[in-house]
């Protein structure tokens, strides 16, 4: 009877802040948003970036500019054009998110982010 080998496949990729603990399950997902906010230096600005990961209760995304750790920032999904139909639903509502840390890796912020209010 031969031995077999098991491989174990993860289904979580880790982020560069991977060093505490989760309280939501995470999904590497990549969806383009507008960040809007203060950057650094008091600029008020909006920029299209995207998720890395998210779930409930943040996300962890990459954006042009820098973003200042503490201050809350508005991430709104566009949604496309569709003609008005009770069957399509509305775009989301713009979530409310505070910066905990970010760090610059080449032309980008990688940013992680805590939603004010868990979505879900």
């Amino acid at each position: 009877m031969g031995s077999k080998e098991h491989i174990h496949f993860s289904a979580v990729v880790p982020s560069p802040f991977d060093n505490e603990r989760r309280r939501s399950p995470r999904i590497h997902l990549q969806v383009p948003l507008f960040i809007r906010g203060r950057d650094p230096r008091k600029e008020t600005f909006m920029e299209l970036g995207k998720t890395l990961d998210i779930s409930a209760l943040g996300a962890f995304i990459a954006s042009p500019r820098a973003l200042t750790v503490n201050e809350v920032v508005t991430l709104t999904i566009p949604s496309p054009s569709i003609g008005s139909s009770a069957m399509v639903p509305t775009g989301m509502p713009p979530i409310q998110a505070r910066v905990k840390r970010q760090r610059h890796a080449g032309d980008v912020y990688l940013v992680g982010v805590e939603f004010l209010k868990p979505i879900g």
